[in-house]
């Protein structure tokens, strides 16, 4: 007898069951759409479950789910590795990334995805989150507004829709974990196509307030320790059709409203700014930290906020990462770091993993100066490739990312306790360290004074710099 296709389908259907049943199901529920166990609200089970707590088993360790370098509890220059970095895990990027890219559609589909962009299935994202967080041992995570919950038909639905989020999120993070920050996406809705702060449309100027007003409670509420101003829109993509003062004295009046508005919530975190010079823009008003500082000055905001400096956005500047960090250093502006790095061949935020272990401990080397950045930390802006399509990728990424970092502080420690580098630099130094040096460094030496020492001292003798002698004993502490 020849069967109906409908026939077949449910013979293999039955087969699948009966299969099921003598093969036994996983140990726990897993969270994906193909589960039986419960209705999807109420999801149950590991969203991971083939994923352990990740641990620190030390440098020969071949296992790719275990820390190398990363030492949680390991005191280094007096102070604990976790102290040091305060890790948190960005959601946008882990759980809302797809690897889409503007030639190709996405390529990830997470088994607890069901297509939606609905309060259910953010809620279900927010369970797979807090599951990361614990099982990668960080303390830490950091959202958009819109990434965590859905945009509504109007702001009252939209601010309902992340109320719900939110409070779903207070009560799985506990006492124990908390955001670094938090901030509002002012980039990706066709309103902000003119920028959110900077627009030329003061309907749009407004609702981007009410926006950030409202991400800034949800970030205090939630217990988070910083507030974040990413102004991807807020530049121009031409100057024939901007007017450029207007556009900043806007901004600095945004800025000084959000200042008013922190103070009167009672929130005491940081307020950070993060610089990037275009992209999506043509021009970004925050270009780099020196403009950003520069811009705060100007404007009497340079006590209010400090930067969080993105590795990935220093050298779309033209900078390296460890001269955007100084830079924010030395201006007593820096607050916070995007762990990543972009591909020197590729002139766009590729977002990566810090792998770069020459880079990471250049890095470290200003945090230590720095003594720390809490209440800052690194968070990792950073997403999978978009050939990289399996759930452990996610844990590999962050663990290399953060073994990464924990080798960076390690060698700037050997490079600290050596002080080979730091001698060099005083010598080369040192003939500021004399009686004139001390007049010109306060100020107290005119020109007259020093044209009367260079006619009695004649042509000056230039030593080496001994560039090539730093660089070896750098690389020898990697």
């Amino acid at each position: 007898m020849k069967m109906k296709p409908v026939e077949i389908l449910l013979l293999v259907l039955c087969l699948n069951i009966v299969a099921f049943g003598v093969n036994g199901g996983p140990p726990t529920c897993p969270a994906n759409l193909e589960s039986d166990c419960g209705d999807s609200d109420e999801w149950k089970g590991e969203f991971f479950p083939g994923i352990p707590k990740i641990k620190y088993e030390g440098p020969s360790s071949k296992n790719p789910l275990a820390f190398k370098w990363y030492n949680a509890e390991e005191v280094i220059l007096g102070k604990k590795m976790k102290d040091w970095f305060r890790f948190s895990v960005a959601f946008w990027h882990t759980f809302r990334g797809t690897g889409a890219d503007p030639f190709g559609a996405p390529t990830k589909n997470w088994p607890w995805e069901d297509g939606t962009n609905s309060v259910a299935m953010a809620k279900r994202r927010m369970r797979a989150n807090f599951e990361f967080i614990d099982k990668l041992g960080v303390d830490w995570w950091c959202f958009h507004d819109r990434d965590i919950a859905p945009d509504g038909q109007t702001l009252e639905e939209t601010n309902a829709n992340l109320d719900e989020v939110v409070e779903f999120a207070k009560e799985l993070q506990g006492s124990k974990i908390r955001p670094l920050w938090g901030t509002a996406q002012l980039f990706l809705h066709p309103r902000y196509m003119h920028g959110g702060a900077t627009s030329s449309e003061l309907g749009v100027y407004a609702y981007a307030a009410a926006q950030v007003k409202k991400a800034m409670e949800v970030t205090h509420y939630l217990g988070g320790e910083n507030y974040v101003f990413w102004g991807g829109r807020e530049g121009y993509q031409s100057l024939l059709n901007t007017d450029m003062g207007r556009e900043l004295d806007h901004m600095a009046r945004f800025l000084e409203a959000a200042v008013a508005y922190k103070k009167k919530i009672g929130f005491k975190g940081t307020l950070l700014i993060e610089p990037k010079p275009q992209e999506p823009t043509k021009h970004q008003y925050d270009w780099d930290a020196a403009t950003t500082a520069n811009f705060l000055r100007k404007y009497g905001l340079i006590g209010e906020f400090k930067l969080n400096i993105e590795c990935n956005h220093a050298t779309l500047a033209g900078h390296s990462c460890h001269h955007e960090l100084e830079t924010a250093r030395l201006n007593d502006l820096l607050g916070n770091i995007d762990a990543n790095t972009g591909d020197p061949q590729i002139g766009w935020d590729t977002d990566q993993f810090l792998t770069d272990i020459a880079e990471a401990t250049m890095v470290m080397q200003s945090v230590v100066k720095n003594g720390g950045l809490a209440p800052g930390g690194f968070n990792f802006d950073a997403k999978l490739r978009r050939e990289s399509t399996d759930v452990e990728d996610l844990f590999i990424a962050h663990i290399s990312g953060m073994d990464t970092l924990a080798r960076g502080l390690c060698n700037a420690a050997k490079i600290i306790e050596d002080g080979s580098l730091a001698e060099l630099v005083r010598k080369r130094y040192a003939s500021f360290d004399t009686e004139l040096g001390a007049l010109i460094e306060t100020g107290k030496a005119d020109f007259e004074l020093l044209e009367k020492k260079a006619l009695q001292w004649g042509e000056p003798k230039v030593p080496s710099a001994k560039q090539e002698l730093a660089e070896m004993i750098f690389q020898s502490a990697l």
